[in-house]
């Protein structure tokens, strides 16, 4: 049975969930040669499922390469990624303060998806898996928005704001996997890692 898992996400969040349903890790980060942001950029006409889960692949390939470069141990590698779209809108991390209040404007009064893929490989196996939940926002004023984006809350975040943050109070109702929209879906996350021998 393996002991542990790679990471390979700078994400606090995707950690402290691991941690909640006990899965050891280690963290896998992209070394300074590596363009990790590059691996992120849109295709033209690429709907947002089909981006998130293309990018999550991007990246696991990515953490594999980095594993054997760096002759680590073996165990398995968990990657993840978050996108908020709406309609077929991607919305990505927001890149100033006016990109921020224009996401925060477009989700203002209505329901958008949350689109994270997860995706698990190791030297024998791949294996991923695509979680979808909806999410609504109250309508925002030009003050909260204000407020919110002075705050740094939305930087580096997809869609420009976190769910576990002063952002709660605005939204209505979720449909789908609280966990998966803070960035790593716990049911099936766990439902992958068991094929990897983990039991939950």
């Amino acid at each position: 049975m393996n002991k542990f898992i790679y990471l390979a996400s700078q994400s606090p969040r995707r950690r402290q969930l691991l941690e909640q349903i006990g899965v050891r890790h280690e963290l896998l980060l992209p070394g300074a040669d590596e363009d990790a942001e590059a691996l992120e950029a849109v295709l033209a006409g690429e709907l947002p499922e089909a981006y998130c889960a293309r990018v999550t692949a991007a990246k696991l390939d990515a953490a594999l390469a980095r594993r054997a470069a760096r002759g680590l141990a073996p165990a398995p590698v968990l990657c993840a990624d978050t996108t908020v779209a709406v309609d077929d809108l991607i919305l990505g991390k927001p890149e100033d303060e006016a990109d921020a209040a224009r996401m925060l404007a477009l989700l203002s009064g209505r329901s958008h998806r949350v689109i994270t893929a997860v995706a698990v490989a190791d030297s024998t196996r791949r294996e991923a898996t695509l979680n979808l939940s909806e999410v609504e926002f109250a309508p925002l004023s030009p003050a909260q928005i204000q407020r919110y984006v002075a705050s740094r809350e939305p930087f580096g975040k997809a869609g420009a704001y976190a769910i576990q943050s002063q952002a709660a109070a605005w939204i209505v109702k979720i449909a789908g996997s609280y966990s998966g929209i803070m960035g790593l879906p716990l049911f099936e996350s766990a439902a992958l890692l068991e094929k990897f021998g983990f039991e939950f």
